[in-house]
């Protein structure tokens, strides 16, 4: 640990502040949070914090500044403009909020791919916050660190709030991204994961103008080097699903694909934990000790984590290093994957648990990004909402979807890898009438998939959506398989397939 002055930065001058902390180690970013008063210590080591208002993101508050440098890439439909003068008076306000603080900072990589990483200096108020980034992104060596350069700097002052009469946001929340100045300023909101997303926006504008697919997904690797990747919005099982005790993990979240094969942006994960169990994730589960974050989740009177307890929020998180799953990959890279899993939690309960795709199913699907999202991910959200979130993550993408499919199917088509839509959500009737689908019948039919077992079985084709539907898969009910007959009503189901898949197609006829 070091108490240094401030790094000089291009566009951001800290001179005005107190002490500034760079680069400490775990163990003293604990004690800190712990002496601030920012978190407790579970008994299995972690330390629990609070999100305070927000417990999820607030992508309504997330803007990127108009300049003449990106105006002409940016999806604008998606991304709401800023200022580039209020920008400037917003800065100089934090500037002053800063005056005589301690800061604490600390230099990450973001991309395991040395061809392709950035290097990004978070500047943060909260030493928990610092922990959170020192556990999700890539941890330079010391001697990176003797050489760091930063590409990116991320202003996180989540004690700070804006005026929107003055300052020109939407509300006292902020996360502003400004390309020409490559800073993003995060205020108003003390959930940690706005910093991590920021960067993922920034390689997701970054990566596809040199050819490198972005993506919103999760990745393993087999015991015979066949890479897998999950795709999906949270809370739909691309961290759980991803850590497999019979595969290697490469990510949980955030990926490129270039001609090389596949590369994680982060050093971490971030993973649900509510109702989390040991026999059912029991790899998540061991990781959660000294070095991880829990976030607003309640602990007992001998501080044991009660991961049941949604008191606070739905969306209780853990962060923690990606080496803290056995076997993980270090470096973080894979080959090009064999198979693509499209994660959709289905609200309707009507999509079948696992189908295959063909290139142009893979595509809309991509395109639609559908699913449903899940409580507390977004402020606001209280139970699952049905969503269009195109390319599986439209709030991080900052390029029109056109751009990412095209990349996706340029490497589906020239690696041959085949695409299954698994749906993760309801079964049985819709959300309030059906059930969440069994985690061990999922994990069942995407092992099959994996490992070539659903290769050699017979295939209906679905009456209503067209997707290609095993008829058995080992470990799973055949009746399961067929969503319709989970259900009592049968008519019931058709008739909400049939207003699903108008939904589709409505939706994709405006994207074409």
């Amino acid at each position: 640990m070091a108490t240094t002055s401030m790094p000089e930065s291009q566009e951001f001058d800290f001179s005005r502040a107190g002490e500034v902390v760079a680069n400490p180690s775990a163990a003293w970013l604990i004690e800190e949070a712990i002496r601030n008063g920012e978190g407790l210590l579970a008994s299995n080591g972690a330390l629990v914090t609070r999100t305070g208002k927000f417990t999820g993101r607030t992508p309504k508050d997330k803007a990127i500044v108009e300049e003449p440098g990106c105006k002409a890439n940016i999806w604008w439909e998606n991304n709401p403009p800023f200022d580039p003068e209020e920008f400037e008076h917003l800065k100089s306000r934090v500037l002053d909020y800063v005056r005589g603080k301690k800061l604490y900072v600390i230099d990450a990589f973001g991309g395991a791919d040395p061809e392709f990483r950035i290097g990004v200096r978070f500047v943060v108020e909260k030493a928990w916050h610092a922990q959170f980034v020192k556990t999700l992104l890539i941890r330079p060596s010391a001697g990176e660190l003797r050489r760091f350069s930063a590409d990116w700097t991320v202003v996180d002052v989540c004690n700070f709030q804006a005026d929107p009469s003055r300052d020109g946001t939407r509300s006292g929340a902020f996360i502003l991204l400004n390309f020409d100045q490559r800073l993003v300023l995060i205020g108003g909101t003390e959930y940690a994961g706005e910093m991590k997303k920021s960067v993922f926006t920034v390689l997701n504008y970054l990566l596809p103008l040199k050819g490198v697919m972005a993506m919103h997904c999760s990745a393993n690797i087999g015991r015979d080097g066949d890479t897998a990747l999950f795709f999906g919005l949270s809370g739909t099982g691309k961290t759980t699903l991803s850590a497999d005790p019979d595969r290697r993990l490469i990510g949980d979240d955030e990926h490129g694909w270039s001609d090389k094969g596949v590369f994680n942006f982060e050093g971490g994960c971030y993973a649900k934990c509510i109702r989390l169990s040991k026999e059912s994730e029991p790899q998540i589960w061991n990781a959660i000790r000294f070095g991880s974050v829990l976030e607003n989740v309640v602990l007992r009177e001998d501080r044991t984590p009660d991961y049941d307890d949604a008191s606070i929020t739905e969306n209780t998180r853990c962060t923690y290093p990606v080496e803290f799953i056995e076997g993980a990959v270090i470096p973080s890279v894979g080959g090009h994957p064999k198979n693509i899993c499209f994660l959709t939690a289905d609200a309707f309960g009507v999509l079948p648990p696992i189908s295959r795709l063909t290139d142009e199913q893979a595509m809309d699907q991509f395109l639609l990004g559908y699913t449903a999202k899940v409580a507390g991910t977004e402020s606001g959200v209280t139970e699952p909402q049905v969503t269009f979130s195109t390319c599986f993550g439209a709030p991080f993408m900052p390029l029109r979807p056109a751009v990412y499919a095209k990349l996706l199917g340029e490497r589906i088509r020239a690696h041959d890898a085949k695409v299954w839509l698994v749906n993760t959500g309801w079964t049985g009737g819709r959300y309030g009438v059906g059930k969440r689908m069994n985690l061990a019948w999922t994990r069942a039919m995407v092992k099959a998939a994996l490992n070539g077992d659903l290769d050699h079985v017979e295939y209906a084709e679905h009456p209503i959506f067209g997707f290609a539907v095993p008829k058995t898969c080992p470990g799973v009910d055949a009746h399961v398989l067929n969503p319709k007959e989970t259900w009592a009503d049968k008519t019931a189901y058709d008739e909400q397939a049939h207003a699903l898949k108008k939904m589709f197609d409505e939706t994709i006829q405006k994207m074409r």
